[in-house]
């Protein structure tokens, strides 16, 4: 994965989400962390995190340092993940635990592929810990369809109301993607292009509903996180797809090497 485009865009997210936690460096704006509570060193432990952030981010930019970058960022979005399940227990039924839990968790997924991809041809320990990080982004796919089904009001008022041929049809729309994007991944049928269409429908969103919150309201930390993180997990889905091209790609080798 030396010139994976999806892991250069997965460590600009990082970076992002570091420059972030410096601007807004008081932990009950970050709803990863809201469960460390009124922690009297809440501050110090955000600039901890901004600072494995912003280098992990800086670390997977190059080959040689992409694994060290992997591991530094891929153990932070786990451990956010682990933040989140105290509120799964308290509130089982409603989802947005479990939705906040899945999409750090997909974060993960993208950098356990990213270091069992980055460097030499992959051993084969490091071979399952890919296919490991394959199948659990292709969970957190399966959360993002539950998510946007179970909050299919407020997913639809997310969309811009210019967009025909109506904000509702969107929501379904996108909702039933995820749902074809998580079976096509973990069953192995087209996985390769419903992780490309997944990471073009993730940009979509940033562009089109991010962005445009950006400029409407640029001190807004939700805004910003919201972004951050969108295109985050966008690169996750981007470093997916590299991972199942490089697949294909070895498996294709030996077929080239016959006699022409």
């Amino acid at each position: 994965m030396k010139y994976s485009l999806g892991r250069y865009v997965y460590g600009l997210a990082a970076i992002g989400f570091g420059i972030c936690a410096l601007a807004w460096h008081d932990i009950t704006n970050w709803h990863q962390i809201k469960a460390l509570g009124d922690n009297p060193h809440r501050e110090i432990f955000t600039y901890i995190v901004a600072a494995i952030e912003i280098l992990g981010g800086i670390a997977v930019q190059w080959p040689r340092t992409a694994r060290a970058g992997a591991v530094a960022l891929g153990a932070i979005y786990f451990i956010f993940a682990l933040l989140g399940v105290p509120q799964i227990i308290r509130h089982p039924v409603a989802y947005t635990g479990f939705g906040n839990f899945f999409e750090q968790f997909s974060l993960a997924s993208g950098a356990m592929i990213l270091y069992a991809c980055s460097g030499p041809v992959a051993p084969a320990r490091t071979a399952r810990l890919a296919q490991i990080g394959y199948y659990s982004f292709g969970i957190c796919v399966v959360s993002f369809a539950l998510e946007q089904l179970f909050y299919l009001a407020a997913t639809a008022s997310l969309v811009p109301k210019w967009i025909p041929p109506g904000q509702m049809f969107w929501a379904i729309a996108t909702t039933a993607a995820f749902a074809l994007a998580a079976i096509a991944l973990l069953t192995g049928l087209r996985a390769r292009l419903a992780s490309r269409l997944t990471t073009a429908m993730l940009v979509g969103f940033g562009l089109l509903v991010w962005l445009p919150a950006l400029f409407a309201d640029p001190h807004s930390f939700g805004n910003w996180s919201e972004s951050v993180e969108t295109f985050a997990i966008a690169a996750s889905a981007w470093i997916v797809a590299d991972f199942l091209g490089r697949r294909r790609s070895a498996e294709s080798a030996p077929a080239s090497l016959g006699p022409t």
